[in-house]
This record gives C-alpha cells, sequence and structure tokens, in this order.
C-alpha cells in the first residue's frame, strides 16, 4: 500500500486505514502468519475492526455515505458495506477480543475472506496500487497517515 495515490479522494488517510483493514480481513496467508503467528506489528483483528469503522463509523452508516470523501464510487461503497458487514457478523458473534482462532475458526469467516478481498481488490484498482502486497505494519500505517 506504500504507493498508494493521495489524490484518489479527500480524505485518503481514512481510506488507507480502510484498506489497511480490508486487506488484512482478505489475506488468509497474512491471516495465518501473522495474527495466528502473534506478530505484535500488525496486530490483531479487533484492531483491524477498528480500522475498518472506527473513524468512519462504517458500522452505523453506508459507505454510500462516503462516496466523493472516502470511496471513488457506489461500486466501491456496495463493496465496503458488504464487507463491514461480514465482519461484523462474526465479530458480534464470537465478540470482542477473542483469540484470532476463534475468528478465523467461525463458519462465516469464508464469506469475509471474500467480500474484504473483493473491497480491497476494488479500491487498490482506483488507487492504482497493487492489492498482493503486504500490508504495511501498524507503524508504517501510521507514519504515512499521521495518525495514532
Amino acid at each position: 500500500m506504500a504507493r498508494m495515490r493521495q489524490n484518489t479522494v479527500p480524505w485518503w488517510r481514512w481510506r488507507a486505514q480502510v484498506r489497511s483493514a480490508l486487506h488484512m480481513f482478505g489475506d488468509p496467508a497474512f491471516q495465518q502468519e501473522c495474527w495466528l503467528g502473534g506478530r505484535p506489528e500488525y496486530g490483531t483483528v479487533t484492531d483491524a475492526v477498528y480500522r475498518l469503522v472506527g473513524d468512519t463509523w462504517l458500522d452505523r452508516w453506508s459507505a454510500a455515505t462516503y462516496i466523493g470523501r472516502i470511496f471513488v464510487d457506489g461500486d466501491e461503497a456496495d463493496a465496503v458495506d458488504q464487507a463491514v458487514l461480514a465482519v461484523l457478523g462474526v465479530l458480534h458473534e464470537v465478540g470482542e477480543d477473542a483469540p484470532a482462532a476463534a475468528y478465523l475458526d467461525h463458519p462465516g469467516w469464508p464469506h469475509v475472506l471474500q467480500t474484504a478481498r473483493a473491497a480491497h481488490e476494488r479500491l487498490s484498482a482506483a488507487d492504482e496500487d497493487d492489492a498482493a502486497r503486504r500490508p504495511d505494519t501498524l507503524d508504517v500505517l501510521r507514519i504515512r497517515t499521521g495518525g495514532r
């Protein structure tokens, strides 16, 4: 994600956070190596949920609210909405702060993988970025976005 264009949308910092989470939710190899492997530089499943919905309130508002700000068009917004619903469905059943394996073993997790990957690929294409690149660590993401 290091090459993400910053002029795709005006609220690119939020877009970077959402893309980071979608990338992690849509990449089973990453999940096995980093979340199940306990690599702290990438955070936990709960950290990724926060990046997905914390600042944007996508758990309460449709991504369509942010077309032209965070998302380029309705197709992106629809893809993100589907991924958010899939992630939150599993989160609500498993609970917050569960071990990574509890999420990844949930019967709804394949849907999370599918919808998050589709949304991440759509956003990556609009940003002219390689969707297959490894996600940035939280420190790199923080530096890039000037965030917390």
